[in-house]
């Protein structure tokens, strides 16, 4: 009886084990889904932003012509 009776345990035992197992597997790919989401959006943003800065700078370039052009005609 004392043979079925620790049986059962470790049966239930690795039940839960695995259960564990499988459902730290699922939260793991969600997070890894969630995390390459992430990634995604963070490179998008930085796209945009690098390319507002090219934007900005060109600008600010031709604000420089221009304000220089002024000054030599000033002269």
């Amino acid at each position: 009886m004392k043979r079925v009776l620790i049986a059962a345990m470790v049966l239930t035992l690795s039940m839960t084990v695995m259960t564990s197992c499988r459902d730290t597997k699922d939260k793991t790919e969600e997070a890894t889904e969630e995390a390459a989401k992430s990634l995604e959006e963070a490179g998008e943003d930085l796209e945009e932003a690098a390319e507002n800065a090219a934007e900005a700078m060109e600008k600010a370039g031709e604000d420089m012509k221009e304000a220089a052009k002024k000054a030599i005609d000033s002269i």
